[in-house]
């Protein structure tokens, strides 16, 4: 995230288990940056606020991916639904697919 831009979505690839050696899984955090002031110590603040939490597991190797649920409206058409599982889900697919992140 930057100063012109205050959302930001951090990915993680996991590591495989041991009992599934082709199991991927990409955690995502959607997250929006607010800027603030502290009084006391005179100094400007950063918070992440409005996170939302994401786990999509795969099983062959990151071809295709599962979610669970989806608790929010990532794609702002101000509805939770199959869309914004899609989305979330090619955003896994994508981001397992790149070797050197």
């Amino acid at each position: 995230m930057s100063l012109f831009n205050q959302r930001g979505i951090f990915l993680q690839l996991l590591a495989p288990s041991i009992v599934n050696p082709r199991e991927a899984q990409v955690s995502m955090q959607l997250a929006r940056k607010e800027l603030g002031w502290d009084p006391v110590n005179e100094l400007s603040t950063e918070a992440l606020v409005d996170s939302a939490y994401v786990t999509a597991v795969s099983s062959d190797g990151g071809r295709s991916f599962t979610i669970k649920a989806v608790n929010s409206d990532v794609d702002g058409d101000g509805d939770i639904d199959s869309d914004d599982k899609e989305k979330l889900l090619a955003l896994a697919k994508a981001y397992s697919s790149i070797v050197n992140p």
